[in-house]
């Protein structure tokens, strides 16, 4: 009972659900013995859910991957296996047998009435009923601890992840992007990509004349629009694109690997599905978009730098439109952005 304590302990002390993940794993090797286990992160998207196995115990052992991250090679449709799907239909631990009286559970964690984890692990028959009954109780705490990160993790009145979230997962998508075989540096006098260019891309969304909305409104409404507005940025983008509430009217999508063009494509539908929505509390919404292309030699400062350039310009040259930074480079409506360890700037919702 004390080494299950312990490692209790080490559940409690991550503040991160890569490391949150790995220690569950640890518990279940060490006080259990479990060799079969498998940890998704769930995904809703229209009409289906992804899955992405992000930790787990097979034959080679224990493996972890960034949490944060979703990788399309480990992730799949929880269609795809009947016993996920079964308990994301009841929301409650499912089970089956398996060969030579192993016992398979599916435990859920849900956040909001929608899955957030399932816990998927193969149960020797030598395990014990006091056992087993503890690693359940195991379970219900690893998904408080997982409901502390959403809290700590997210905005609270949008649900997308935060201001102080993106400063830290910014780094490392960063690094993700700068290992992918698709980030190329920009060649040329203008900085363009060759001809296969795709990329990692940051766009910052900001909400056209937003303040009026809360002087004439009040902000009630202005909160209204802002729920409706992170609702059609999830409905928009890729499950495996990241979210952020970057502070007032400011949102910041990083999309994945993804050509010039399609990348601005997937921020004017974004944007045309603004226009076309009407707010109940506000009636028509514009969007102003600025997005620009991560380099391999990127920082923080000089990517948000670049897209906020980008939405400047778009801000200034009649709203509701979407601005790419490289392509006003290459017209020259934009001086180039140095690459440059420096503050960000103040965002350009405060300015304007």
């Amino acid at each position: 009972m004390l080494q299950l304590i312990q490692h209790i302990i080490r559940i409690a002390a991550r503040h991160d659900r890569t490391e949150a993940n790995s220690a569950l794993l640890e518990t279940l090797q060490d006080i259990f013995g479990l060799s079969t286990t498998t940890i998704y992160r769930c995904y809703p998207v229209t009409g289906k859910t992804i899955v992405f196995a992000c930790a787990g115990i097979a034959a080679g052992g224990a493996y972890s991957h960034n949490a944060y991250l979703p990788e399309r090679r480990h992730c799949q449709a929880i269609a795809h296996d009947p016993l996920l799907q079964r308990c994301q239909t009841e929301l409650a631990m499912v089970g089956e047998k398996l060969a030579h009286g192993v016992d398979r559970l599916v435990f859920p964690v849900i956040r909001q009435e929608q899955l957030s984890y399932l816990i998927d692990v193969a149960l020797p028959d030598n395990l014990s009923a006091e056992q087993r009954v503890l690693l359940m109780g195991l379970f219900e705490y690893f998904a408080h601890q997982i409901a502390l990160l959403d809290y700590s993790e997210a905005d609270t009145l949008t649900g997308l992840a935060n201001r102080k979230t993106f400063d830290r997962r910014l780094f490392e998508i960063l690094g993700q992007a700068a290992d992918d075989a698709t980030v190329r540096p920009l060649a040329g006098p203008g900085r363009r990509h060759g001809t296969a260019d795709d990329s990692h891309w940051l766009a910052v969304c900001d909400i056209d004349h937003f303040k009026r909305i809360n002087d004439t409104r009040g902000h009630l409404s202005g909160d209204s629009v802002l729920v409706e507005f992170a609702q059609l940025l999830r409905e928009s983008f890729r499950y495996d694109d990241h979210l952020f509430r970057f502070g007032g009217e400011e949102f910041i999508v990083v999309l994945q690997p993804a050509s010039r063009v399609n990348a601005i494509r997937a921020c004017e539908r974004f944007r045309n599905a603004v226009e076309r929505q009407v707010f109940p509390e506000a009636g028509q919404v514009r969007a102003s978009i600025g997005i620009c292309g991560f380099l391999r030699d990127d920082t923080p400062t000089s990517v948000m730098d670049r897209a906020d350039a980008a939405l400047y310009w778009a801000k200034q040259n009649g709203r509701n439109r979407t601005a790419c930074y490289e392509d006003l480079l290459a017209a020259g409506s934009l001086a180039e952005k140095p690459l440059t360890q420096e503050p960000p700037a103040p965002s350009v919702s405060a300015q304007l």
